[in-house]
């Protein structure tokens, strides 16, 4: 193999930190807040997941892009990371299905890629210090004019992204002449969550993300469905709406990460932004209604409170994150409506949590 020579490039942290690397390629600058993903393997479904919009994303695994991209593997219709930090960078790929390499694919989309860095100290320092804006330089910017830039950027806490990724039409998806009707907001929503619903026999339709409950009844559906998404679910206060007039109704409601903020939200219980978040494939939850542990995909960075839900006269726990003892699923008491913090349907991860589609289809039926 030729060698050749790459340009220098640097990942500089809010507060003053620079690690540095190597540039991929593509030539600029990207901002967006710097996070961690654990998982070893599905690196296409997580670039391409939109509850990652506006995060830069360090990837744990040594190597990435060594089996290439395929086209069956997107959650989206596009990359939805703002940039990518990783340690090895395989400009090579073998497997026999792979459409293609990952360095075309960034180059299609121009993300902008730093590798050959020392990914075990940032996550350490994430680790101890906290998620952060950040800011991927690959053009010789001096760091002076990037700190300029990077202080201009927007805090996580407090921002509504969920419209930058949720669809402008309303579009169907599955089986038309399905058993079940599903009406499904779209905060960010991933296809494997459509493609699950759709393979327990529903026919969704997928509104946008300020689509008001009158929008959403109009296709007389069976069961309603809040998506997963990035940001503060608190703006969200549209969403939050629809989510209450759904309850008072006490139509079947299920849902997942954002949407499950969201349900939290339209009851009365707050929500907050965790100091790193919860971001891989294999976090332990336990199942406390049924005792069982389960090994899931999560991506998150805010969480619903404890300590309110604990005491709510009409939600109760369903399920607990192992690791740090926060909230990982919930339910009325009173009400057809249940959801969880982390992703049943997701493709990279393990599949103990699929039995959630079953029982949102369980509770339309019943």
């Amino acid at each position: 193999m030729k060698y050749t020579t790459r340009q220098s490039a640097i990942l500089l942290l809010s507060d003053g930190t620079i690690f540095h690397g190597k540039s991929i390629g593509i030539s600029g600058t990207t901002f967006g807040e710097v996070c961690f993903n654990t998982g070893m393997t599905g690196y296409q479904e997580i670039f391409t997941d939109p509850s990652y919009f506006g995060q830069i994303m360090v990837a744990t695994n040594a190597h990435i892009g060594n089996y290439g991209v395929n086209e069956k593997e997107i959650e989206s219709s596009s990359i939805k990371i703002s940039g990518l930090v990783c340690k090895n960078f395989s400009f090579n790929y073998s497997r026999e299905d792979a459409s293609g390499s990952l360095e075309n694919y960034f180059i299609e989309q121009n993300l902008i890629c730093i590798s050959d860095v020392d990914t075990r100290a940032l996550v350490s320092y994430i680790r101890e210090n906290g998620a952060m804006n950040a800011v991927i330089c690959t053009d010789g910017s001096t760091v002076e004019e990037l700190k300029e830039a990077l202080a201009k950027v927007p805090d996580m806490n407090g921002l509504e992204l969920a419209s930058k990724v949720s669809t402008k039409e309303a579009y169907y998806y599955g089986d038309e002449n399905a058993t079940f009707k599903i009406s499904a907001l779209d905060l960010g929503i991933k296809m494997n969550i459509l493609r699950n619903l759709a393979e327990r026999d529903c026919y969704i339709k997928v509104f946008p993300f300020n689509s008001s409950y009158q929008d959403m009844e109009s296709f007389n559906p069976d069961g309603y469905f809040l998506s997963n998404g990035p940001g503060d679910p608190e703006p969200l206060s549209s969403a939050i709406e629809v989510a209450k007039v759904i309850i008072e109704n006490n139509k079947p409601l299920f849902g997942i990460c954002l949407g499950h903020q969201v349900i939290g939200l339209a009851n009365g219980v707050s929500t907050y932004k965790m100091f790193n978040g919860h971001r891989g494939i294999n976090h332990p939850v336990k199942n406390i209604v049924t005792g069982k542990g389960e090994i899931t995909s999560q991506n998150h960075g805010f969480a619903v409170n404890k300590e309110e839900l604990d005491n709510h006269l009409e939600l109760e726990i369903t399920h607990v994150h192992l690791n740090d003892g926060t909230v990982a699923g919930m339910r009325m008491k009173n009400k057809n409506c249940f959801s969880v913090q982390y992703h049943p349907e997701a493709s990279p991860g393990p599949h103990d949590s699929s039995y959630l589609f079953d029982q949102f289809i369980e509770n339309i039926k019943g």
